[in-house]
């Protein structure tokens, strides 16, 4: 059993490391959190194993923990105020959409490339609402791993499907 000093500096240390990570994602703001591609998960994967470090290792080596998800969380605003202030280069670190479906029918190729079937499309297909995929316009395979079903009726004037061109 630890002494009472080891878990009163725990104790301490956990609070420490829990206002400055919620200060941190202030900060950071609404992105850090938000559905995940492949960049933010690694990210939050790391944020997350860093606080338990902490957590779990009070003393100077919690300054340390502290130090890296400082550095970890500013980076990435760093890079996604970088990628979004400056169009294209978002795909430094974010895949593009693939389109799966286009015009009602399946896109073979693009269903290999995201490696999904038939079945997982007319899955999120009948999800949306729609019986078949003579009523679609679009799936898109998005960035976080979610299907995007646009209807043939609410196609608009097409500007969110640029990917088809």
């Amino acid at each position: 059993m630890p002494s009472s000093s080891m878990m009163l500096c725990i104790l301490l240390t956990t609070v420490l490391a829990y206002v400055v990570v919620v200060g941190l994602l202030r900060l950071a703001g609404p992105r850090v959190l938000s559905k995940l591609n492949a960049f933010d998960l690694v990210v939050t994967v790391a944020v997350g194993s860093l606080l338990a470090s902490v957590i779990t290792h009070p003393g100077p080596q919690a300054v340390t923990g502290l130090l890296a998800l400082v550095t970890l969380i500013g980076l990435q605003v760093l890079l996604t105020r970088w990628t979004s202030s400056h169009p294209g280069r978002d795909g430094v670190i974010r895949a593009e959409p693939v389109v799966v479906v286009r015009n009602g029918e399946l896109l073979e190729e693009s269903l290999l490339q995201a490696r999904l079937t038939p079945r997982e499309v007319n899955q999120a297909v009948r999800s949306s609402g729609f019986g078949g995929l003579d009523v679609v316009a679009a799936v898109f395979l998005e960035t976080d791993g979610t299907l995007s079903v646009i209807g043939r009726a609410s196609v608009g004037d097409g500007s969110a499907l640029d990917a088809l061109h």
